[in-house]
């Protein structure tokens, strides 16, 4: 096992609000709502296209010694999954808008009035209504208005965005979306065995090349990470959901875009995210690597996460 070159903890991957960052903690308007009902066990809403994957064993874990200390990648060990269904991609902004219309929630960061926002994609309005910044990553700005009905600040919308992920939810928001829906969020080994597609040990999805034959085969950070994009215009955020080719088991994405709550604990008062966003890079953050992980607080929403559903079989 070598040494990471890389920071033991990263708050790109996601800032949080009880961590004396900015914006500071707060306490909501009004108390959150209890999860909805199902709406049915056995029907999730419509867009909801799931991979049905049999039980199984597999490695998990960092194959390679590349993670981060005390990320909790090492040791490969052999974990038994039972049998479960995945949704293919991550929940878009199409069926989050269909979630709050029937139910009427609200999510945390529009109850706290703020959300963190990468610094190149903030609004000329949300520009002016800036918190303040995380010290320890000066790039995410807490931002007034930030939600995931404005992504990047006031004066932002997702209306020509309904097939990008749903970003700005917290856990709490994931939970509410999984219990309307009749569904749940993956376990972090459902995750990781679905991630990875049947490829045993590989770095990636795809396998150990991050651009086998040159080819882009997820959206992470292109550039000089965290002042200049090389992507054509500068470009950098979200892409649909399906952009990118599927893994063996049909699941877009499990590699950068947006990071993805699960279900488990990662310590007192956290929960794990898994999969990287648009803003990894191996400079700096290189958890789009199947076998990374990170974590954040249950209330915490960013720009760069949200998540996708299972269910048992």
């Amino acid at each position: 096992m070598k040494d990471s070159p890389h920071p033991a903890a990263s708050p790109c991957c996601g800032p949080a609000r009880d961590a004396g960052d900015t914006p500071p903690r707060a306490v909501p308007a009004a108390p959150l709502p209890a999860p909805e009902a199902p709406a049915s066990a056995s029907r999730p809403p419509a867009g909801h296209r799931m991979a049905v994957l049999p039980g199984g064993t597999f490695r998990m874990g960092d194959a390679f010694g590349e993670g981060y200390p005390g990320d909790g990648e090492w040791p490969v060990r052999e974990v038994a999954v039972a049998g479960f269904a995945i949704d293919t991609t991550t929940v878009t902004n199409a069926q989050f808008a269909a979630f709050t219309e029937a139910t009427g929630h609200v999510t945390e960061a529009e109850r706290f009035g703020n959300s963190f926002v990468f610094h190149l994609l903030v609004t000329p309005e949300g520009g002016r209504r800036v918190l303040g910044h995380v010290p320890a990553a000066p790039w995410w700005l807490g931002v007034e208005g930030a939600s995931w009905r404005h992504p990047e600040g006031p004066g932002s919308d997702v209306d020509t965005r309904a097939d990008h992920p749903v970003t700005h939810v917290s856990y709490h928001d994931a939970l509410a979306y999984c219990a309307w829906a009749g569904l749940r969020l993956p376990t972090e080994a459902e995750w990781e065995y679905a991630a990875r597609g049947g490829l045993d040990g590989a770095r990636y999805p795809w396998g150990d090349e991050l651009t086998p034959g040159g080819r882009e085969m997820c959206n992470t950070w292109i550039g000089d990470f965290p002042r200049r994009s090389a992507r054509p215009g500068g470009r950098t955020g979200t892409v649909p959901v399906a952009a990118y080719e599927p893994n063996s088991f049909g699941l877009h994405n499990t590699s950068g875009n947006v990071w993805e709550w699960c279900a488990d604990e990662a310590g007192p008062g956290e929960r794990v995210i898994r999969g990287g966003s648009y803003l990894c890079h191996v400079s700096y953050c290189n958890r789009y690597r199947v076998a990374a992980r990170s974590h954040n607080t249950p209330d915490s929403s960013t720009g760069h996460g949200g998540f996708r559903c299972a269910r048992d079989l």
